[in-house]
């Protein structure tokens, strides 16, 4: 019994402490104006407390929702919560701006920002830190990103940000292009050829400029001959050495004839 007396205190314990942490806006900030609030924000933001920066501009989006602040205090939190590699709460934070204020003259800026979140939320811890193939994983954040620059340089063609979306768009499809190749890859080790015939065939069709065009190629190649079918085999090789008469991969196969 006396156990369980002391399990129940140290539990009691546990829950005040996390109660007197975790203060409300309005405790938080009682007594404080919405200009004392935001400045305090930004002061936090130069600073790169960004964490401080987010509490602020939260609380001044709860305490005080129609200031004359608080448009302006929701782009900061958008790039706050991203320089705090809290990518969903930069883009949940960025959609939500969109929505708010469509025909906002930073309304692009939001775009961007959630755009630079997917992008980011792609690439991960594991792959930020560890180096591992971005083309291995699944890259549904990767087209999220994609399709949220090119939303914005649809909408925004005067965009400053667009030079910027049009060169990670190009990133991301030559990744895009690259885990089509994996696929591929990933048939022929398992003798699914025809499977891999059809995932190289996507990434020729879809994706000719990408540089995923060359190792697509030499899966034609391998699956073809797998598959028996020589002169499928010599004319992708026949396209392969026109198009890419240098490539290493291209030697190699034409001299296993």
């Amino acid at each position: 019994m006396k156990k369980k007396v002391i399990l129940l205190a140290l539990m009691g314990g546990l829950v005040t402490a996390c109660s007197t942490n975790t203060d409300s806006p309005a405790q938080a900030f009682k007594g404080q104006s919405a200009k004392q609030i935001y400045t305090a924000g930004e002061q936090a933001l130069a600073k790169k407390s960004y964490k401080k920066a987010i509490k602020n501009f939260e609380g001044l989006d709860a305490l005080y929702p129609f200031s004359e602040y608080e448009q302006q205090a929701q782009l900061e939190l958008i790039y706050a919560y991203y320089e705090d590699e809290d990518y969903a709460s930069s883009a949940a934070a960025a959609e939500r701006y969109i929505k708010l204020y469509p025909r906002s003259k930073n309304v692009d800026y939001a775009y961007f920002m959630k755009g630079m979140a997917h992008y980011q939320t792609n690439r991960g811890f594991a792959s930020k830190y560890f180096n591992l193939d971005l083309a291995q994983r699944d890259l549904t954040n990767a087209q999220q990103a994609f399709n949220d620059f090119g939303t914005l340089i649809r909408f925004f063609p005067d965009s400053p940000y667009n030079k910027n979306a049009r060169a990670r768009m190009i990133n991301l499809r030559n990744l895009m292009a690259l885990h089509e190749v994996e696929v591929a890859n990933y048939y022929m080790r398992h003798d699914a050829y025809l499977a891999a015939v059809n995932r190289a065939n996507y990434v020729l069709k879809h994706y000719q400029t990408s540089p995923a065009v060359i190792p697509a190629l030499g899966v034609l190649v391998k699956a073809y001959r797998k598959l028996g079918l020589d002169d499928m085999a010599d004319q992708t090789l026949t396209i392969f050495k026109y198009n890419y008469p240098n490539s290493e991969l291209y030697k190699q196969l034409a001299g296993k004839r």
